[in-house]
């Protein structure tokens, strides 16, 4: 049975850096195969991860109604077929699988661009049963996410055994965790359990904000401290998965996942 973990939060709360360290934790202290899904039109976390991308899901999707289009002129692109009669679900499962970047202990995939203005419904129902089908092939699937959660929605996976809601230390961080938290609840997605991450917090938490934690609906799961090294890393472009296991940042996921008991 796979177990789908999913991050989300406002831009810039290092949400990406937070699911570099989820699945450097599951490589290290869980057996089962692991697929991390980059959500973000900005695709980043390949480089986090230390894997090459060469093509993103955005990038099948345009590549095949392209070829749809050529082969039927103008309109309808979605309904038609591609050139030599291919199916198409049979062509997007090829190239996602294709697409997908992988490591020793990991694959990655990216959804990439959002969807241009051509007309998608078919293909992106395909997609999402292309990558559905994809993630059941795994243990775990980590899933890092635009800002927001609308991409989640419109997406792949419907099942979401851990939400994480990652947030700065601020209260708008949190202003914004909780309208995530709530919108979270009204779409179209099965979350088991959601939690908040309060990141890159220096020192005790301030007692303004503690009094804001205490009125938000979403428990607090854990702290991750600021910690510089994270910078160092980002400045010489090294993968942040080679952060040592001393790393303060580190050591604050891996106390995090292991309070989930996976």
């Amino acid at each position: 049975m796979t177990i789908t973990i999913a991050l989300a939060g406002k831009g810039g709360v290092g949400k990406t850096t937070v699911a570099a360290m989820v699945i450097k934790w599951l490589a290290q202290n869980q057996s089962g195969s692991i697929l991390a899904i980059d959500a973000d039109p900005s695709s980043n976390l390949n480089l986090v991860l230390g894997l090459d991308l060469e093509w993103t899901v955005g990038d099948i999707r345009e590549d095949m109604l392209v070829q749809i289009k050529s082969s039927l002129g103008a309109g309808g692109a979605a309904m038609g077929s591609l050139p030599g009669g291919m199916n198409k679900r049979d062509y997007l499962e090829y190239h996602v699988r294709s697409a997908l970047s992988e490591g020793a202990r990991f694959d990655l995939i990216a959804m990439g661009r959002g969807e241009g203005p051509g007309c998608y419904c078919a293909v992106n129902h395909n997609l999402r049963e292309v990558i559905d089908a994809l993630s059941r092939h795994y243990d775990y699937v980590v899933i890092d996410n635009e800002a927001g959660m609308e991409h989640l929605s419109r997406r792949t996976t419907r099942d979401v055994d851990h939400l994480l809601i990652v947030s700065d230390p601020t209260q708008r961080g949190l202003v914004a965790a909780q309208r995530i938290a709530d919108l979270s609840r009204e779409l179209d997605i099965r979350i088991r359990n959601a939690h908040l991450i309060l990141n890159r917090l220096s020192g005790p938490i301030p007692d303004e904000l503690n009094a804001f934690l205490s009125k938000i609906d979403v428990a607090l799961l854990g702290i991750i401290p600021s910690d510089e090294q994270i910078a160092s890393f980002e400045f010489s472009g090294k993968p942040l998965i080679d952060l040592p296991d001393t790393s303060p940042v580190y050591q604050a996921v891996s106390d995090i996942m292991a309070s989930l008991n996976l």
